[in-house]
């Protein structure tokens, strides 16, 4: 038999008639229609309240970069780069994009010799968010690994971690077989734990060294917290099924406030206060290609003017 793609209200397909005799009567053929899962109007309306949220963030950060001169303001706008990715994320997945249904096969197990009876479940997964974090992850411990001075070799190391992390959470999703699914699962914590010992250790030495540990030691440690949520709610939502769709968005929707707008308020208004860390950029960034300092001149040797 071959796949079938379902959608909702779509007719399923009944057994093939075969060319029989009228006088031999055929068994009756059933066939169990798909348990479909998939967000109701509390979520969608969920999703429009965060994509309001996130477009008034994304203004707030843009004024606020505003007031700081252009040397200053990398922290502001990738913070405002963070939030405005998520604002196009949440608009695509409240207008009815990107997500699809993921097929899922369940089998319920009987004793006493009784066959196992199957019924196949299609649940709403929203990919449209793993998109959003693998785009803004990176900005986030970009920010933070400058905050804390963070060595350009660990703070690779910390970017590919979290690569990995979202790539292999997706990967659990969208996998079949429960041991597979797991084990891409266990994959996700190890990039995270990874990803967390260099946020923890490396660059709260290094915060330290710089001066910056009193802003960066409780928001590297709050932003740990917040990430180890989204791993609880992937395991507990679309891998194994333990919650519904709409209370997955509302659990997420939670998480990327306190994960984005929430820590991008914290970041950038505790910088703007502190004498101690302030990152200025100065050459291309502020001067422009023109800027001698910026300017990459090619064939000079060293001492030529």
């Amino acid at each position: 038999m071959g796949d079938y793609y379902y959608q909702p209200g779509d007719k399923l397909p009944g057994p093939t008639p075969t060319s029989t005799a009228p006088t031999i009567p055929l068994p009756t053929v059933s066939v169990t229609p798909p348990e479909f899962e998939h967000i109701t109007d509390f979520g969608h309306r969920t999703l429009w309240v965060l994509f309001v949220l996130m477009l008034l963030s994304t203004l707030a950060f843009i004024g606020l970069a505003w007031r700081v001169a252009i040397p200053k303001r990398l922290f502001f706008q990738i913070t405002a780069y963070v939030t405005l990715i998520s604002t196009f994320t949440y608009y695509a997945m409240a207008t009815g994009g990107g997500w699809n249904y993921h097929h899922v096969w369940v089998t319920h197990e009987h004793k006493h010799d009784i066959p196992d009876t199957h019924k196949v479940v299609l649940r709403q997964i929203f990919w449209a968010r793993f998109i959003d974090w693998a785009l803004t992850t990176p900005l986030i411990l970009f920010n933070l690994g400058a905050l804390a001075g963070l060595s350009g070799s660990n703070l690779l190391n910390t970017l590919v971690a979290a690569t990995a992390m979202n790539f292999t959470g997706l990967f659990s999703i969208y996998s079949h077989g429960r041991r597979t699914k797991w084990g891409w699962y266990a994959m996700a914590w190890i990039a995270f734990l990874t990803v967390g010992w260099h946020l923890i250790i490396n660059a709260r030495v290094t915060a330290q060294r710089r001066g910056a540990q009193l802003l960066y030691n409780p928001i590297a440690l709050y932003t740990v917290v917040v990430w180890i949520g989204y791993l609880v709610i992937w395991g507990v939502s679309d891998i194994s099924r333990g919650i519904s769709p709409n209370e997955t968005v509302i659990a997420f929707a939670v998480l990327d406030i306190l994960a984005k707008p929430a820590l991008g308020f914290w970041l950038v208004l505790g910088h703007d206060k502190s004498s101690h860390t302030q990152v200025n950029v100065d050459g291309v960034w502020s001067e422009g290609f023109g800027h001698r300092e910026g300017l990459l001149r090619v064939g000079e040797r060293d001492g030529d003017a």
